[in-house]
């Protein structure tokens, strides 16, 4: 039986804080048996004086790494870069702040506050431990590619990710991720990715589900039912089976005070999204204590009903899967020797269990892959329809490049998503201001240095074994990198001369996939995902606007939001809130106007 997270952190780590405190006491019991030798102090203050060397020697410990961290630095001809003041020591008040203001605060504002003061890196130094924090396209750029060696997830990231992720892509290094990127690169090959059918049956179903839904006169949680449809869509693409999520129907909004019922509640596939997110805000929010998360989730980690309940969602369909391959292979159907071509009738479950049928690995590696294929499509078309809904000029402008290239009824195809180049650019500054996976982070495994933007500057020092956070969120938004109206939604930047002016010369500006080794195998299959929803989207309605009369009260923008000068956060409706990925708390609620059925192709 496991035990509790701070029982085990303390058996490991005890000694370094209670060690000092144990032998001073057990060579003054010796002293006093053996020798005895009187410490001239009364037993009380003695006893207050061993206590006090448990700070002590923690105060010690503390001070002597940042010593050594500093002359490390100065051998190496470099400067650590410049630490946060904070009231507090460990910058506890930062932390216990930012769990405080969780709600109100915008996305990425706990790494944007320090920006103006400290430059886009800087050393958080949360609970005495170095933190850097990133958003320079240059030292991105090192830990993701040139570096990429240097560079892993680490130990920490692997402690605090490992009750959802185990051991799968996202969560390990070294020789177990190479093992778990061969067994899923070769299902992602153009033919796969460009499964149009599978999208269109999935897409036909939530559009028909949002049609009945409209006109009723009450709004559509766009979040949700798009969930649904990447729900569907990832299970038969991954397992070869779908789960039909769609067909438990949409919920009402909160705010609507009737009798109606939201059938989706009781359905089991709504049971598994609820449990996958809360299971992502619990690591999430582990995340942010480093290596002492266990002592402020120190009986639980918080996730095991939620993991339960995922289990119980995956384990029946891998295990049907697992078990159909051994009668193949008993009845010479199959072979047990693996091979890396793919059968165009197998499941993305049936090209894993060639290379293992080991559950648990299975299993880590399905749920990786899910987050990938399914949370991040389904943020990003979320996002889509967000600002298309605060654009009409937009959405009229692709809805109009849509009909002249694909018309108002067939599927497209490859071949259109490649040509229509105002798609893309509308997908791309959707991504460029909302990055499906806003942080992320990498640990060094050597010391190293990060070039320093100041002129005749010394370079930045990157102590070995140091956990470096990186936003693409902040990057993204930065008006240095992307011109003075980077906080405005344009799609025409990735069209127009700014391209050439700012991303071509400088392309580790725009990471919404990542890059290097570990960028995201699942990219074109995303692009393809979301451009063939948004063509059928807009081959079916011709104008969506915000259901503010639905949107639950506390999902709303804070009034304060709106003074915020030179800032996106000022022109924000809803509230973008992240775990592992990007969604919208509270869902996006709107209100889609159906297109003509006369309208000419």
């Amino acid at each position: 039986m496991a035990l509790p997270p701070g029982i085990s952190y303390l058996l490991a780590n005890g000694h370094k804080w209670f060690g000092p405190t144990i032998v001073l006491v057990i060579l003054r019991s010796l002293s006093q048996k053996y020798l005895d030798a009187q410490i001239p102090l009364p037993n009380w203050l003695q006893n207050v004086l061993l206590l006090a060397t448990l700070p002590g020697f923690f105060v010690v410990r503390v001070y002597w790494h940042w010593f050594k961290t500093l002359r490390e630095a100065r051998k190496a001809g470099a400067v650590l870069p410049p630490t946060i003041v904070t009231k507090w020591p460990g910058a506890l008040d930062v932390l216990l702040r930012g769990n405080a203001e969780d709600q109100k605060r915008y996305i990425g504002d706990n790494i944007a506050q320090f920006n103006g003061t400290y430059g886009y890196t800087f050393n958080f130094r949360m609970l005495f431990e170095n933190r850097i924090m990133t958003s320079e396209p240059e030292h991105i750029k090192q830990i993701l590619a040139t570096e990429f060696n240097n560079f892993e997830k680490g130990p920490i990231t692997k402690t605090v990710m490992q009750p959802l992720l185990g051991d799968g892509v996202f969560n390990s290094d070294g020789e177990m991720w190479k093992f778990h990127r061969s067994m899923t690169r070769p299902f992602f090959s153009r033919d796969r990715i460009s499964h149009f059918e599978l999208f269109g049956r999935h897409a036909d179903a939530a559009i028909a589900l949002m049609k009945d839904r409209l006109a009723t006169g009450h709004s559509v949680d766009f979040q949700d039912v798009i969930g649904r449809f990447t729900l569907d869509s990832a299970t038969e693409f991954l397992f070869g089976k779908c789960v039909h999520s769609l067909s438990a129907g949409l919920p009402y909004s909160p705010v609507v005070t009737s009798s109606f019922d939201s059938p989706s509640s009781k359905d089991f596939s709504t049971q598994f999204v609820e449990a996958f997110s809360l299971a992502q805000t619990k690591t999430a929010k582990r995340s942010r204590f480093g290596t002492a998360w266990p002592l402020f989730h120190f009986w639980s980690t918080g996730s095991k009903d939620s993991m339960d309940t995922i289990y119980s969602f995956i384990e029946p369909i891998m295990h049907e899967v697992i078990a159909k391959r051994k009668e193949k292979i008993a009845a010479g159907i199959d072979s047990e020797k693996r091979t890396d071509a793919i059968d165009e009738s197998e499941s993305f479950l049936d090209n894993l269990i060639k290379y293992t049928d080991d559950p648990i690995i299975l299993r880590d590696e399905i749920l990786n892959i899910m987050i990938a294929g399914r949370d991040t499509t389904a943020a990003t078309l979320t996002y889509v329809m967000y600002c298309l809904s605060m654009h009409p000029e937009v959405l009229a402008k692709l809805r109009q490049e849509i009909l002249n290239s694909v018309g108002s009824e067939r599927y497209p195809t490859y071949e259109d998503l490649r040509e229509m180049k105002y798609l893309r650019a509308v997908i791309n500054e959707t991504l460029r201001l909302y990055p499906p996976v806003p942080m992320n982070s990498r640990t060094s495994i050597k010391p190293t240095t990060f070039p320093n933007n100041k002129p005749g500057a010394k370079p930045w020092y990157v102590p070995a074994r140091t956990r470096c956070a990186y936003s693409v969120f902040i990057m993204h938004r930065r008006k240095d990198l992307w011109g003075p109206d980077a906080d405005l939604f344009d799609p025409d930047r990735f069209l127009d001369e700014r391209l050439q002016k700012y991303l071509t010369p400088n392309p580790f500006i725009f990471l919404p996939f990542n890059a290097g080794p570990r960028i995201c195998l699942g990219q074109q299959f995303a692009y393809n995902e979301t451009s063939f929803m948004l063509i059928r989207l807009l081959q079916s309605f011709d104008g969506v606007n915000l259901a503010v009369d639905e949107q639950p009260p506390a999902s709303r923008a804070p009034v304060e939001w709106s003074k915020a000068v030179g800032e996106r956060k000022r022109l924000e409706k809803i509230k973008p809130k992240n775990h592992l990925t990007l969604y919208a708390e509270g869902g996006l609620w709107v209100r889609m106007k159906q297109a003509s059925s006369s309208e000419a192709a």
